[in-house]
């Protein structure tokens, strides 16, 4: 996903791109991303911002709730929501045919081009190789799906140690997730309030996995390379911020080279975005580790009233540059 947005902003500031995408083509199926206001600016900066709109819907107002449905407040509804399939099919139509070749796993060192961006995920060999670090276990598990129904309303609901979340999607279906210890299981919310015990009755291929982090670099580049996404700081989904901040990230890094001098565009897009990015990560961890409280259950979800209460409508990532790239 960064790596397709960086590849729209740099071409529209007149570099030649080559995308190198291992798997065979996009995906077809996969789970739904909330777009803060941020990353949907970056889109409409990147061109392709109404594309996305159509593409998706609104987010209408969802609620935090206690596992018997007693709402403790409501989230806002600024944000626009798509499937991952729906997203990245938007940004690979914006380039031209041959730009993006699928299929073709390709190491760094052997790519002879003036600039290598490694967009390659939370398991980077770009980064393994740069600076030989990894991801680490949160302490949690995440398990996603979806099922053939709507749901008048998105929203998350909050239990000992585990919570469970729903998003409607455009096309009337509903994706889930869920936040369990390794050794939970979704048994934990077939109790829970309506309609929950429902989604999880008529969910399919069912997808579970370690939910992992990346401790903090020392710098998103080095010589030509640049590091976007999580393949620079992956975090945990508690902000839904990873797809915003990769399609930001790629904003950033073409805003960052369109005078077209690699190495001060570089230093100027890892002084940009890493501190931002990784205060994320650290926001989002923390929330992670909210979310699994097993004592104290009613003195967390005491603050976390008070927290929905007061919080405005976040915007994630103040620190994007004047639109160079509008043209």
């Amino acid at each position: 996903m960064g790596g397709l947005a960086a590849a729209i902003g740099l071409r529209r500031a007149g570099w030649d791109v080559t995308v190198f995408e291992r798997s065979a083509g996009l995906p077809a199926t996969g789970t739904g991303l909330g777009i803060w206001r941020d990353a949907m600016a970056a889109l409409d900066r990147l061109g392709v911002g109404d594309r996305a709109r159509r593409a998706g819907r609104r987010q209408p107002e969802g609620t935090v709730r206690r596992p018997d449905g007693t709402v403790l407040g409501r989230l806002g509804a600024d944000v626009h929501l798509l499937t991952r399939p729906a997203l990245l099919g938007v940004l690979a139509d914006a380039l031209p045919a041959g730009v993006v070749r699928f299929g073709e796993a390709v190491t760094w060192q052997g790519c002879d081009h003036d600039l290598v961006v490694g967009a390659d995920g939370i398991g980077s060999g770009v980064r393994r190789s740069l600076f030989g670090v990894e991801p680490r276990p949160s302490g949690s598990v995440g398990w996603r799906g979806t099922v053939d129904f709507a749901v008048p309303a998105g929203g998350e609901t909050w239990g000992r140690g585990v919570k469970f979340g729903l998003t409607p999607q455009a096309d009337g279906r509903t994706n889930w997730y869920a936040l369990t210890a390794p050794d939970g299981d979704l048994t934990a919310f077939s109790t829970w309030h309506d309609p929950i015990p429902r989604v999880l009755a008529e969910s399919r291929d069912v997808l579970r996995h370690s939910l992992d982090y990346l401790p903090p670099l020392r710098t998103y580049v080095r010589d030509r390379v640049a590091l976007i996404g999580d393949a620079a700081h992956a975090m945990t989904p508690d902000l839904g911020q990873g797809a915003c901040q990769a399609i930001i990230d790629g904003l950033a890094l073409a805003t960052a080279l369109a005078a077209g001098d690699v190495a001060s565009g570089l230093r100027e897009y890892d002084r940009v975005r890493r501190r931002t990015t990784q205060r994320l990560v650290k926001r989002s961890l923390l929330l992670n580790r909210l979310a699994r409280v097993r004592r104290l259950v009613p003195v967390r979800d005491t603050a976390l009233r008070i927290a929905l209460a007061l919080a405005p409508a976040p915007s994630w990532s103040a620190d994007l540059e004047p639109d160079e790239l509008a043209g």
